[in-house]
């Protein structure tokens, strides 16, 4: 059940926007009228992204506990949204600090970027081996699985971006060719497609490598159409039946 928590005129990494944060008492209302349908033991997974405020993010945390309260193996999977290289942290005062001491211990999944798990841990990522002691501090705050979306080292080819996905059982790293585009909402993607694929074969590097299968082909699609938003629609085919694209390398 999508759960809305902001009505904005764009995403925000244009810079500027139109529209209302939704009152955290009008959420919580729609989640708890949802709760009265008696569905929550069907829910397998909750998913969050963006908050647009503190009250809001305790509204999706108190969610995530209910559903996993009502379904005992039902996840929570946390994308913490706060910023990215180069333009900083673009969310609310606080917002940060509540993901890092609150959102993320709460999480089963985490899907940061890399100036996201900088900031979580504390630990600047520069090469491959910064990447992984980050990804494994990351852990240690609680989740099981942390998914790095888009990591560039100086150890790696200038041309390209890798995924990074570490978890209890191993760290797996996926690289693709960096695009000469700009758009927003890859992260969001990729944290709801790498979701999906894992609980659908309860495996990380199956789930990485088809994860960015599918995020690559949208990119390329939006490339070859010369578009600002992500082309979804042209590239649905991809994302349903991702193909076995690039390789997924066990680095740990």
């Amino acid at each position: 059940w999508p759960v809305i928590t902001v009505h904005f005129s764009n995403h925000t990494g244009y810079g500027a926007w139109k529209g209302p944060i939704l009152p955290a008492e009008d959420v919580a209302a729609v989640i708890e009228g949802i709760e009265e349908r008696g569905v929550l033991p069907t829910c397998n997974a909750v998913l969050s992204g963006y908050m647009g405020d503190v009250s809001l993010g305790r509204v999706i945390l108190d969610a995530a506990a209910r559903v996993k309260a009502a379904n005992g193996h039902a996840l929570y999977c946390c994308d913490p949204v706060m910023g990215d290289v180069g333009r900083g942290f673009f969310v609310r005062p606080g917002i940060p600090e509540f993901m890092r001491d609150h959102a993320v211990p709460a999480a089963d999944i985490i899907t940061p970027n890399q100036f996201e798990l900088e900031f979580l841990t504390g630990i600047e990522v520069d090469t491959l081996e910064h990447a992984l002691r980050a990804a494994e501090a990351a852990r240690k705050l609680g989740p099981e699985i942390v998914l790095v979306t888009s990591l560039q080292r100086s150890d790696s080819p200038a041309d390209a971006i890798e995924l990074l996905a570490v978890s209890g059982d191993g760290a797996w790293l996926v690289r693709t060719p960096l695009l000469p585009i700009s758009v927003n909402g890859a992260g969001d993607m990729t944290a709801a497609l790498f979701l999906a694929h894992y609980m659908k074969t309860g495996n990380v590097a199956q789930a990485l490598g088809r994860a960015t299968a599918s995020v690559f082909a949208v990119m390329e699609a939006t490339a070859n159409a010369g578009a600002r938003e992500i082309q979804l629609i042209a590239a649905q085919d991809q994302i349903a039946h991702p193909p076995p694209r690039f390789a997924v390398e066990a680095v740990r």
